[in-house]
């Protein structure tokens, strides 16, 4: 297992250096970010040059990915264009985003699972049938009109919550929040959960300990679900930095400062610092959640051994 680690841990640094390459290389071409710091009047062309050398843009953009990433292993992530670290953007927008990831991960994994093993094993029945029903719809809604049909109808309708979450959001302001941003990856968990424990439920081990006259909860637990989770669990260890990522429309809908806030600000002003800063620290935060998704396969199934 420590040899397994290991080598995970060294594939990384490509995955990583490519990874931030790429992501370098698409923001620095996507507009001007000095003419962005003007405004709507054009920079004269001194004080374009004074802030090109201030933000060290008149360098090739080789030499600068090379400066990020020196400042990035002494922790330094730049400084935004309205003069604050980006570090301090993070530590103000990521507590935020956590929170309502594990907000969104916990209604993901409890609802979907539960869901998938109920119609798992009820396979063809009404419940079965309703529930795949209401996945696909669902999944067919985009993401920002249920979450603007929840805010108009639970916020400004009957009352039930504040419309916007306040600046403390916690976590009793996120659970409507969190329920949006989960609900696609909810009906995936249920749609995956369902197809395998249907699969596994014809298994050999599962008829033999059904024979041997074990409790049904049991065989349910230790048995059908346990090796049912693996693509379940696959599935849900790379949702997490696509829902920290991806929290952009849920937090501009409930008016969140989190990091789908500070892109979103990056990205209309062009502030490459930002974008990049935030985007590189998604990177590691998907680089470690599929390492520990094939860690927790060798606890899932005994037969997984890693060398």
């Amino acid at each position: 297992m420590g040899r397994y680690v290991i080598r995970r841990l060294l594939q990384m640094i490509p995955v990583f250096i490519g990874a931030t390459l790429l992501i370098f290389l698409m923001v620095n071409v996507m507009g001007d970010p000095i003419a962005g710091l003007c405004g709507d009047r054009q920079c004269d062309p001194a004080t374009a040059a004074q802030l090109k050398r201030e933000f060290g843009l008149d360098k090739p953009v080789w030499q600068q990915y090379l400066t990020y990433m020196g400042n990035v292993f002494t922790g330094d992530f730049g400084t935004a264009f309205n003069g604050q670290k980006v570090t301090e953007l993070m530590s103000t927008a990521f507590p935020v985003t956590i929170r309502l990831t594990l907000v969104a991960i916990v209604i993901e994994v409890v609802v979907g699972i539960a869901l998938g093993v109920i119609t798992g094993l009820k396979r063809g029945r009404p419940i079965d049938t309703t529930v795949l029903l209401l996945t696909l719809i669902v999944i067919s809604i985009p993401t920002f009109v249920t979450g603007l049909l929840l805010q108009l109808l639970l916020g400004v309708e009957w009352g039930w919550i504040k419309p916007s979450v306040s600046t403390d959001a916690n976590f009793g302001e996120l659970i409507v929040p969190g329920l949006v941003l989960a609900s696609v990856s909810l009906a995936y968990v249920t749609r995956l959960t369902r197809t395998s424990i249907a699969e596994n439920r014809r298994s050999d081990y599962v008829r033999t300990a059904v024979a041997k006259g074990l409790p049904r909860h049991r065989v349910i637990i230790r048995h059908l679900l346990r090796n049912s989770l693996i693509p379940v669990v696959t599935f849900i260890g790379t949702d997490i930095g696509a829902l920290m990522g991806g929290a952009i429309v849920t937090e501009r809908i409930f008016n969140i400062h989190g990091v789908g806030f500070q892109l979103y600000q990056g990205i209309v002003r062009q502030n490459t610092q930002t974008v990049v800063g935030f985007v590189t620290v998604l990177v590691l935060v998907f680089l470690v959640a599929n390492l520990l998704v094939d860690l927790l396969y060798a606890v899932l199934d005994p037969r997984i051994r890693y060398a």
